[in-house]
């Protein structure tokens, strides 16, 4: 059993929920056609794309060491099946939630030039779901005030995204 390992789960875990926080703010941002002269939305597209890339090895490294560490016994049938762990099979299993949700994100949006667009923005708004359950598995999991409370600012910035967003904005005559 090497700490080392429990460590690079939990903090790979807390950056890939930062991270997935950016992508779903860059996401509710660009459908709302967010752009300035300075950012065009293609820009504001790229980077959304690029940080849900880097949001997933994060997430990998949080999941592949969470298994390897011998610590608790995770296996690789736990990641993907819900509720079947034997160390917090309901929080554990909420992650399993996200997994899965994210995986058809992931599939889809490689996909998504092979697929009607109408299918693909169905699917994709998967991730409206997928945020908060892995919110949900990260507050349950932490252990330790100060990861509640960037899960805490993780919540306050797709928040804000949204008033952003449903806030009625004039159109320029």
């Amino acid at each position: 059993m090497s700490p080392a390992l429990w460590y690079l789960s939990r903090a790979s875990g807390l950056v890939s929920l930062v991270l997935f926080t950016a992508v779903m703010v860059m996401g509710v941002l660009g459908a709302t056609r967010f752009a300035r002269p300075t950012w065009p939305r293609l820009a504001t597209a790229l980077t959304h794309r690029d940080l849900a890339l880097t949001s997933v090895v994060f997430l990998a490294v949080h999941i592949g060491s969470a298994v390897i560490d011998s610590y608790v016994p995770l296996t690789w049938l736990d990641v993907v099946v819900p509720f079947g762990s034997d160390y917090q099979p309901l929080w554990v299993g909420v992650g399993a939630v996200a997994f899965d949700l994210l995986v058809a994100l992931v599939v889809t949006s490689l996909l998504r030039t092979r697929l009607p667009a109408r299918v693909w923005r169905g699917v994709h708004w998967l991730a409206y779901a997928c945020w908060p359950v892995a919110l949900l598995h990260g507050v349950a999991m932490a252990e330790t005030g100060w990861f509640v409370g960037v899960e805490i600012g993780c919540l306050l910035a797709v928040a804000a995204a949204a008033a952003y967003r449903m806030t009625p904005r004039t159109v320029p005559q």
